[in-house]
């Protein structure tokens, strides 16, 4: 009998990933990159250099030119268009800068739209409310809120349904920096204890020091940086 494999598939894996948008301007040059389960990255690097490229690439919201993605084992490049709408409910969480929330919904509804998506229910709503300092709130509408309030509701509903993968785009970059350390590490606490991935894009140094790993992308490639534990990246010319 052959023995069971029992390796635990990366969270997020890159393998070859290529982005060009014409012959000057190679953003992702056969890039290899995973991310473990419990990990918060963080990707540093010049406006332009291809950080928001790269987080679209792993969201499916764009195609690479070679190269592919794979969310918790699927790549996403064999996904249709459903398929990967589906993928992106069901595995990954979005916290972005300007927050996104709908001012129209009040703070429980705003959290609760993941769970809804994926006919889910919606019990875990006023967990995850309590969990980032908004408990009793839930009937409050977004106008109600401080900034940093509303990106604790957009840390929320990026957890809620327990996602494989969040995707955390400047997500301090509208904060003070007391109250940007304090979503920095609800972020970074709350990943660790629902057993989701974290990469997030950032300018910050002092955001990025709050992760595991820092990277810097330049010339396409993910590199280490002077930042965090010291760390190996793959690669595939290796």
């Amino acid at each position: 009998m052959q023995p069971t494999d029992s390796r635990v598939l990366p969270a997020l894996e890159c393998r070859a990933l290529s982005k060009a948008y014409d012959v000057k301007r190679v953003v992702l040059d056969r890039l290899d990159f995973a991310l473990g389960a419990g990990e918060f990255v963080a990707v540093m690097g010049d406006s332009g250099v291809g950080k928001s490229t790269l987080l679209n690439l792993i969201a499916g919201l764009d195609r690479a030119d070679s190269g592919d993605v794979l969310i918790d084992g699927t790549p996403i490049s064999t996904l249709d268009d459903d398929a990967a709408t589906r993928l992106r409910r069901q595995k990954l969480g979005f916290v972005f800068q300007a927050f996104h929330v709908l001012p129209h919904l009040t703070l429980a509804q705003n959290v609760a739209l993941p769970l809804l998506l994926n006919n889910l229910a919606t019990a875990r709503v006023e967990t995850l409310l309590a969990a980032v300092g908004l408990e009793g709130r839930g009937n409050d509408l977004p106008r109600q809120l401080s900034g940093g309030e509303l990106q604790r509701v957009a840390i929320a509903r990026a957890l809620v349904h327990r996602p494989t993968l969040i995707l955390a785009d400047e997500p301090t970059g509208n904060l003070d920096p007391d109250t940007a350390h304090e979503v920095l590490m609800l972020l970074r606490d709350e990943t660790k204890a629902n057993g989701a991935a974290t990469i997030m894009v950032t300018h910050s140094e002092a955001a990025a020091a709050v992760a595991d790993r820092v990277l810097v992308l330049s010339g396409g490639k993910l590199h280490a940086s002077g930042f965090g534990p010291p760390h190996a990246l793959r690669s595939s010319h290796e």
